[in-house]
C-alpha cells in the first residue's frame, strides 16, 4: 500500500490531579476537527491509540487506564465572564468512541495552567508573583470552575510541597472551586433526579439496593459497601481482576443510569461509559493504601471506592470527589450517613491511594437542597510539550 505521511498537531501532555491527558488548543486542531463530529472523534481516538483490542494503547498516548485515556480541548471563551472554554473527551480503550457526557475533575486542575502557558489568558491578568484566578467554562456540563493557579516570576509554578495521595511527587497546590456543581447541564437533571435522598434501586437478576443517586460534579450512584459484600477498604486487585464482579457493577450502573433518566434503555449504558459513576461507601475503617501507607480510621470521616470506565479507580476521580462532598453535606444521603450523619461542610474520605478532603456549601431552599460550591485542592504539571503525530488519513476515516 502507498505510504501515508503523518501530520503534526501542537499538543501538551499534562498531569492533572491523579489523571493524565493530551491537551490541545482548539485553534491548533485540523479544521474539520475544530467542530464536534466524527472527524474530531477519529482524530482523538488515533492520538490516544484506540480502539485497541489488546487494551494497552501501545500505538498512542494513552496509558490503558481510565485515568490516562483522556483528551482536553481549550479555547478562549466566548462568554464575557469566563476566560476559557474547556471540553473533555474520555476516550474508550477498546471501543471506537469518545464519551463527551461529563467532566474530568482531575484534569480540571491542569486547564488553568495550560491556558496561562499557551497564551489564552491576557497578560494583564497574570501577576508577576501570586495567584492567577482563571474562570473556566466546563462545556461538557455547562458549569463554571474557578482555578487559583500559583505564579512565580510571571510563569505558572508547577513545583512545590503540596502532596496529593495517588501522585508520587509533591507539586504546587491549585485550589479549584466548582460553582453550582449540581449537574443541570447536558441532561437538564436536578441534583436528586428521583426527588429522593435514598432510593431502592432494583436490579433484575442482581438484587435491590439502597442508593443515593446524585447529579453533582458528575452523575453518581452511591451504594453501601456492606450491601454489596464489601468493607470499603478494597484496593484495585480485589475487584479489577474479577470479570463477574465487574459485570455485576456494570449491570447495577446501567440500571442506576436508567433510574436517573440519563439513558432510555439499559443497553444504552454501553455507549455512555464515562457517566454515571458508581461508588460504594462505608464508615471509617483502617486499611493500608496501595502505596503501603497506613490510613487510620481516625484520619477519615468515611471510606469511598469508585469505579471509572468499568474498573475500580486507583484513587478518586475529581468529579466524584465533588459528588462525595456534596452528598456528605446533605443530611440523610448514604454518603452523609456513612460519615456519621448531621450537617457538615467538609469531609475527608479514604480511597485506595490514601485520603482526600473536599468541602461543599449546601443549604435547604423551599424544601430543595442546593449546593453553591464545592472546593478541593489538586496539582498539575506539564510532562511533555510539542506535537503529536497521527497518520494523515485519520480525518478521512471520520
Amino acid at each position: 500500500m502507498p505510504s501515508i505521511a503523518q501530520i503534526k498537531i501542537p499538543a501538551t501532555y499534562l498531569r492533572g490531579g491523579t489523571s493524565k491527558g493530551v491537551f490541545f488548543r482548539l485553534q491548533d486542531l485540523p479544521e474539520t476537527a475544530q467542530v464536534p463530529g466524527k472527524a474530531r472523534d477519529a482524530l482523538l481516538l488515533r492520538v490516544i491509540g484506540s480502539p485497541d483490542a489488546y487494551a494497552k494503547q501501545i500505538d498512542g498516548m494513552g496509558g490503558a487506564t481510565s485515568s490516562t485515556s483522556k483528551t482536553v480541548i481549550v479555547s478562549k471563551s466566548a462568554r464575557s465572564d469566563h476566560d476559557v472554554d474547556y471540553l473533555f473527551g474520555q476516550v474508550s480503550i477498546d471501543k471506537p468512541f469518545v464519551d463527551w457526557s461529563g467532566n474530568c475533575g482531575n484534569l480540571s486542575a491542569a486547564v488553568g495552567p495550560f491556558a496561562i502557558a499557551n497564551g489564552l489568558i491576557g497578560a494583564a491578568k497574570i501577576p508577576l508573583n501570586g495567584i492567577c484566578t482563571v474562570r473556566i467554562w466546563q462545556a461538557n456540563i455547562g458549569k463554571t470552575i474557578v482555578a487559583h493557579v500559583p505564579i512565580t516570576n510571571g510563569q505558572v509554578q508547577e513545583t512545590g510541597d503540596f502532596e496529593l495521595d495517588g501522585v508520587t511527587f509533591p507539586a504546587a497546590e491549585i485550589q479549584l472551586e466548582f460553582l453550582d456543581p449540581a449537574d443541570e447541564g447536558e441532561d437538564g437533571g436536578a441534583m436528586f433526579p428521583t426527588g429522593n435522598l435514598v432510593d431502592d434501586l432494583d436490579v433484575p437478576g442482581v438484587g435491590t439496593f439502597k442508593a443515593t443517586l446524585i447529579n453533582a460534579g458528575i452523575p453518581t450512584i452511591f451504594l453501601n459497601a456492606a450491601d454489596i459484600g464489601y468493607t470499603g477498604t478494597e484496593l484495585q486487585d480485589a475487584i479489577n481482576g474479577d470479570t463477574k464482579t465487574l459485570a455485576r457493577f456494570e449491570t447495577i450502573r446501567a440500571h442506576g443510569a436508567l433510574k436517573m433518566g440519563l439513558i432510555k434503555d439499559v443497553a444504552d449504558a454501553a455507549q455512555r461509559q464515562h457517566t454515571p459513576k458508581i461508588a460504594f461507601v462505608a464508615p471509617p475503617m483502617s486499611y493500608a493504601a496501595s502505596s503501603g501507607k497506613a490510613v487510620a480510621a481516625s484520619e477519615v470521616d468515611l471510606n469511598v471506592r469508585a469505579l471509572s470506565m468499568g474498573k475500580l479507580h486507583h484513587a478518586m476521580m475529581g468529579t466524584a470527589a465533588v459528588a462525595i462532598g456534596t452528598a456528605a453535606a446533605i443530611p440523610g444521603t448514604l454518603v452523609n450517613l456513612a460519615a456519621g450523619g448531621g450537617e457538615r461542610n467538609a469531609v475527608r474520605f479514604g480511597h485506595p491511594s490514601g485520603t482526600l478532603r473536599v468541602g461543599a456549601e449546601a443549604k435547604l431552599v423551599d424544601g430543595q437542597w442546593t449546593v453553591t460550591r464545592a472546593i478541593m485542592s489538586r496539582s498539575a504539571r506539564v510532562l511533555m510539550e510539542g506535537a503529536v503525530r497521527v497518520p494523515g488519513d485519520v480525518l478521512a476515516r471520520g
